[in-house]
């Protein structure tokens, strides 16, 4: 394994770092504190690629590779996670459900829209009662001669609201059997495909959550993903290449909070001394350091297991559970290094604290990883 940056990598990295120096850092407490989706930055980003970086230059997109995705999220996550988030779940979820398992007319169909944001993606797969258990999801898709109709509610969506396209994931057959789910691609505006409540989150609060309800849609057998019953089998390998994308949010959150605590640690005076030279504050940025320095290290392992096409279910989950369970923990320590400040909306920290959470429920929660682990080490 060779995890040294290479110059393609570094100059993404550069390309997105200042894109979200120049035109999202001005702007996100402003879109944190109203809850605004900025889908004109989601265009600005289609043009610089970033809305379609795993997607090959055929259909549209930058054609990168799993490396230069990480850095990508990684750099939009350091100034604001929201971003970040909606830009991983645009690139990770729903293009990538697309990208593996659509078939050649409908990758040429939505791929190119979606590689450069004139469609916004969003993918169905939570429900109000089944979150973690997904298996025994209650939206249906009944085949009615060349047709679907799919009723119910998919709920915690990114994008639920705003986004073009959605992969939904409905159950079409007896719930909790093998084989019991199939994908569906839905666009926004058909009959009965509607948006339902939007939540009002502790943090990522720029990020759009919302509902899609489905009330007699009905959509053609064209739009199916794959094969009838493997829905539920599409998601889980959706997912895998998702707990990357999280994991370097999660990196990229602990990034911006670590970095803003080494400078104000250097800047703060206290009984006539920088703070930094205090142990007590030293110590703690040593700790960070650390743990940044690992998630790397597993985000890289479950990089390059995937760009080699080997079996990475594993690494995925480790690295998604140690980068967000590391993002929270960095994120607090950065609040108490700023003290008083880092519990104001003056100084970035506190939002860092915010975002981090999601990162340890989203696609999949810590427990669940661990679950995902100890079945993969069990083996």
């Amino acid at each position: 394994m060779n995890f040294s940056t290479n110059e393609l990598t570094e100059q993404v990295a550069h390309s997105a770092r200042d894109f979200a120096q120049q035109f999202i850092k001005p702007h996100l407490m402003e879109w944190d504190e109203s809850q605004q989706f900025p889908l004109h930055i989601f265009k600005e980003m289609g043009k610089l690629g970033l809305m379609g970086v795993l997607v090959p230059e055929e259909y549209g997109g930058t054609g990168l590779g799993y490396f230069e995705y990480s850095a990508v999220i990684q750099e939009v996550a350091k100034v604001c996670g929201s971003i970040g988030l909606s830009l991983a779940a645009h690139n990770s979820l729903c293009t990538g459900h697309m990208l593996n398992f659509g078939n050649e007319a409908q990758k040429r169909k939505y791929l190119p829209k979606l590689a450069t944001a004139e469609f916004i993606g969003a993918w169905g797969l939570t429900e109000p009662n089944t979150g973690s258990d997904a298996g025994n999801m209650k939206t249906t898709a009944v085949k009615d001669g060349d047709n679907w109709v799919i009723n119910g509610t998919k709920s915690w969506i990114t994008h639920g609201k705003s986004g073009d396209v959605a992969v939904v994931i409905c159950r079409t057959g007896e719930p909790r059997t093998k084989n019991n789910s199939t994908a569906f691609i839905v666009d926004r505006g058909t009959p009965g495909f509607s948006a339902g409540k939007k939540e009002n989150k502790l943090g990522m609060r720029a990020s759009e959550t919302a509902e899609m309800i489905f009330d007699n849609c009905i959509i053609p057998d064209e739009n199916r993903l794959g094969e009838i019953g493997e829905g539920f089998k599409q998601s889980m390998k959706v997912l895998d290449g998702g707990r990357i994308s999280i994991a370097a949010l999660s990196l990229g959150i602990a990034k911006g909070a670590y970095e803003a605590s080494v400078q104000y640690a250097k800047e703060r005076h206290q009984f006539d001394q920088p703070i930094a030279n205090f142990q007590g504050i030293s110590f703690k940025l040593a700790d960070m350091a650390t743990k940044i320095t690992c998630a790397e290290l597993l985000i890289n392992q479950a990089c390059d297991l995937k760009i080699q096409g080997k079996p990475m279910t594993k690494e995925a989950a480790m690295a998604k559970y140690y980068a967000s369970e590391i993002s929270v923990e960095i994120s607090t320590d950065a609040v108490q290094i700023f003290g008083g400040y880092g519990y104001t909306k003056d100084f970035p920290v506190e939002k860092f604290y915010r975002d981090s959470k999601l990162c340890t429920i989203g696609e999949g929660t810590s427990e669940i990883q661990k679950l995902v682990i100890s079945r993969e080490v069990l083996k």
